[in-house]
């Protein structure tokens, strides 16, 4: 997911996907165990996702309470 996709995404959509995605990561730790998982390389990408999913919000956030 690139950052300009991440920017046009709603406050709900966001949490809804950081969920997903933290879902994501879970099963394929799970995969990994089971010795199934191919690329290994989805870890660190769906970590980032989460990472720039999460910044986005706390900016957000930051953003909403520094204009009241």
């Amino acid at each position: 997911m690139k950052a300009k996709e991440v920017h046009k995404l709603s406050e709900e959509e966001i949490i809804v996907e950081v969920k997903r995605m933290q879902r994501k990561l879970f099963d394929l730790g799970t995969q990994s165990v089971t010795e199934q998982i191919q690329d290994t390389s989805q870890f660190k990408k769906i970590r980032k996702d989460i990472a720039r999913l999460l910044t986005e919000h706390r900016n957000r956030i930051q953003a909403s309470s520094s204009s009241v």
